[in-house]
């Protein structure tokens, strides 16, 4: 048994333009010191993947089928109350723009604190003590001092590595990180992956990495889980992906990097994909890549190609399936 195992799971969103298909039928499992990458586009479904698994979307506009089980624990049917045990200390979540995440009327590390507080039993110096070791972690100095300090007052960086603090203080089985480094600079950006790089290696916590960069991907992730349009395209070992792309979507967004930029006209330009992703009304019974793909035929058309096995444990939903590769 997997530690976090993901089953058929499907977001659905209640609008005045009717149902919103946010995530369909997505499956993935994750084990403990294991970090796994979703990627794809702005509104491709990860962040309401993720934010699902936690059961952290809005129950009265939002529909959550399929199953999550941690630890053999069923998820999506567990009492509220015993939610709220769950999330801060075995799931924990860094959201994606920690100044609007931090409550800006409370130091630091009061708000890391809370979290102790609520799941562990410390009280008093305990508390204070843990917070200025779990600052220490994530590699902030002088902890004491920076405990004191308002959200405003830190610098970007720092209010993201507050918020894997919090995240991680109660040691979690699963980390979920939702875009933890975007606008971010580079130096900073790679403190924070060290940092969760050390907490799997010293916590055995398992990781679901939420990001556009492929870049970081490359550099953190063990498997890499490839959306569009609310649905899994590609699912493979991190080193398979970038190695051997197969679905034609994949290997758009390899070739759109800027390390791939190709010359024309005399000037070195990016690869772009063609065309824009179906809205999140439709779930058509096809290939939702189909309009944007040059390889798509009729069957494209017709029939939503089935996620199938195409090289070992190399999971693809494309009827015309690469290779791609690194040129």
């Amino acid at each position: 048994m997997s530690l976090l195992e993901v089953d058929d799971l499907r977001v659905t969103y209640r609008t005045e333009d009717g149902p919103v298909y946010a995530a369909k039928d997505v499956s993935f499992s994750v084990e403990r010191g294991e970090i796994l990458a979703l990627v794809g586009e702005s509104g491709c479904g990860k962040t309401a993947t993720a934010m699902a698994i936690p059961r952290l979307l809005d129950e009265t506009s939002a529909t959550i089928g399929g199953s999550v089980r941690l630890d053999g624990v069923e998820l999506t049917t567990l009492p509220e109350r015993q939610m709220q045990d769950i999330r801060g200390k075995d799931v924990s979540v860094v959201f994606q723009e920690p100044m609007t995440s931090l409550n800006p009327g409370h130091t630091v590390g009061r708000q890391i604190g809370e979290v102790l507080r609520r799941h562990t039993g410390l009280t008093g110096r305990q508390v204070r003590d843990r917070v200025v070791e779990l600052l220490g972690l994530v590699g902030i100095a002088d902890g004491a001092r920076r405990a004191r300090a308002y959200p405003h007052e830190l610098s970007g960086g720092m209010r993201q590595r507050v918020m894997i603090a919090m995240a991680v203080a109660c040691e979690p089985k699963v980390l979920i990180a939702d875009e933890p480094t975007t606008a971010l600079d580079v130096t900073i950006q790679a403190a924070v992956l060290d940092v969760i790089g050390r907490l799997r290696a010293d916590l055995g916590t398992a990781v679901v990495f939420i990001t556009h960069d492929l870049g970081v991907v490359a550099e953190i992730a063990d498997r890499v889980v490839v959306m569009y349009s609310g649905r899994r395209v590609e699912h493979a070992a991190t080193g398979a992906i970038f190695g051997r792309p197969r679905h034609p979507y994949t290997i758009g967004l390899l070739d759109a990097l800027p390390a791939r930029a190709r010359v024309r006209d005399g000037r070195r330009r990016l690869t772009e994909i063609p065309g824009l992703m179906p809205p999140a009304t439709a779930d058509p019974d096809a290939c939702p890549f189909a309009p944007r793909c040059d390889r798509a035929d009729d069957p494209c058309t017709t029939a939503r190609p089935v996620l199938e096995v195409v090289d070992d444990e190399h999971l693809v939903a494309c009827y015309h399936p690469g290779p791609g590769g690194t040129p």
